[in-house]
């Protein structure tokens, strides 16, 4: 079973419009009936629609060919062949279809709910369209239009209000199972975040989406621990929530860190409105370490939480509001 995919090829191909009907009218006392071939039906389109309940792309990974029904020919007495089905491609919001050779995008899905990526072949019409004065008996009819197909980069970048960054460890899941209804994995151990997690801060003003990104460490940019496989999710983010984990000694130079390695992937991340939140403010000496941070940082927004007693907590949120309304 595949779980979390935020990346996968596929292809894809509309469906081929019905051939057009060579037939003649056949019936008793009507000698000279004439041509009535139908015309052929159009083949099915290919569309991509955004399902809310969609939350990555494995599903496509499952399934990678996509192809819509081909029109049905048309038949005698001027019937219409029948259009073929279409094929359904169900994204997340968010997703983002590119060229796989070029990195060109080719649409950015955000906003949409459908989207048709390629029409059916036309269907050809019957020997019917094709009778004239001089050519009354025509025996030929036109072929349906083929439709092409092409692979294509599917990528997600998950929609967020509010983007969670830190070191490993550093509380990020644990302050969004407190703060809205997602259920990450929480473990004292480093890189308990594998996955991109999103949750749902409820606030009386609005819902405020936030993005839980596995940690950064010294050297991601250039592919240490897990790189920047997923920070292109808070690509969207209105803005950045820097964790710091108080109980470490060197807490001052974290944000350095993150600021450089954020920086060096994407300039644009480090332009977003952010926030400083030292964690677990319930420990030991976290208070004078809480203290170096702001001093260290005095043109930054600092703030000290802890998860465990709720300190700092609904400040926190007056302040997530206060951004995204900024």
């Amino acid at each position: 079973m595949i779980g979390f995919a935020d990346e996968t090829f596929i292809d894809v191909s509309a469906g081929n419009g019905g051939d057009g009907c060579v037939s003649f009218r056949r019936e008793k006392y009507v000698p000279l009936g004439g041509p009535d071939g139908g015309d052929g039906g159009t083949g099915g389109s290919v569309l991509f629609v955004v399902k809310n309940n969609l939350k990555t792309l494995a599903h496509l990974k499952q399934k990678r060919v996509y192809r819509a029904e081909n029109g049905h020919q048309g038949a005698g007495r001027r019937r219409h062949g029948s259009d073929g089905k279409d094929s359904v491609i169900l994204v997340p919001p968010g997703t983002i279809i590119k060229d796989p050779d070029t990195g060109e995008i080719l649409k950015d899905l955000t906003g949409f709910e459908t989207w048709v990526f390629q029409h059916g072949g036309k269907g050809g019409l019957g020997n019917q369209h094709f009778a004239t004065s001089r050519k009354q008996a025509p025996r030929y009819a036109q072929r349906g239009k083929v439709a092409s197909g092409r692979r294509l980069h599917i990528e997600l970048a998950i929609i967020a209000d509010i983007g969670l960054v830190g070191l490993p460890n550093a509380g990020k899941s644990s302050l969004l199972n407190v703060l809205t209804n997602a259920n990450p994995k929480i473990g004292a151990y480093p890189f308990t975040t594998k996955i991109p997690n999103l949750g749902v801060m409820q606030t009386s003003g609005r819902d405020i989406i936030i993005a839980d990104i596995p940690g950064i460490i010294e050297g991601a940019s250039a592919g240490a621990g897990m790189g920047f496989k997923f920070l292109k999710h808070i690509s969207r983010t209105k803005a950045l929530i820097f964790l710091i984990d108080l109980s470490s000694d060197d807490c001052g130079e974290v944000f350095s860190v993150l600021y450089k390695e954020l920086e060096e992937f994407a300039p644009d991340l480090v332009k977003k409105s952010r926030l400083i939140v030292g964690t677990k403010t319930d420990l030991e000496e976290t208070e004078i370490n809480l203290d170096k941070l702001k001093k260290t940082l005095p043109n930054e927004k600092v703030l000290g939480i802890s998860v465990y007693s709720r300190e700092g907590l609904k400040d926190l949120e007056k302040k997530f509001q206060q951004i995204i309304g900024d």
